[in-house]
């Protein structure tokens, strides 16, 4: 098995964003999460980011995020680290990282506060 260090991460330069790029991945609930997560932790470890999530789902999300300049990554020994290019961002789209960190905090609480699906199995 090839190590997952051995193909080297590539972050775009903030000048090859574009705002339909970033706009794409903002559209994702989950990875809005992932944009509060590491707003408010930054240097979070892949498995800290998407403790419910299956590893491809997490890797496929994580590239994404990275692919349209929101996100920088690094490895840590074992770990891989997240965080937010917070001054690269705002200084190409102003406002814009600030929006989707509420929005992610605001689809969180909704999660945290949703009531349990009934049990399909019970009779009513």
């Amino acid at each position: 098995m090839a190590s997952r260090t051995a193909t080297p991460l590539v972050h775009p330069s903030m000048d090859e964003v574009t705002f339909a790029e970033v706009m794409e991945a903002l559209k994702d609930p989950q990875r809005l999460g992932v944009i509060a997560a590491l707003a408010h932790e930054p240097g979070l470890p892949c498995s800290a980011v998407f403790m419910s999530m299956s590893r491809p789902a997490a890797t496929r999300h994580l590239k994404i995020l990275r692919a349209a300049g929101l996100l920088h990554q690094w490895d840590d020994g074992t770990r891989r680290r997240n965080a937010l290019r917070t001054e690269e961002f705002e200084a190409r789209f102003p406002g814009l990282l600030d929006l989707a960190v509420a929005e992610g905090d605001r689809l969180s609480v909704q999660q945290a506060t949703a009531p349990e699906p009934a049990d399909a199995g019970t009779a009513q």
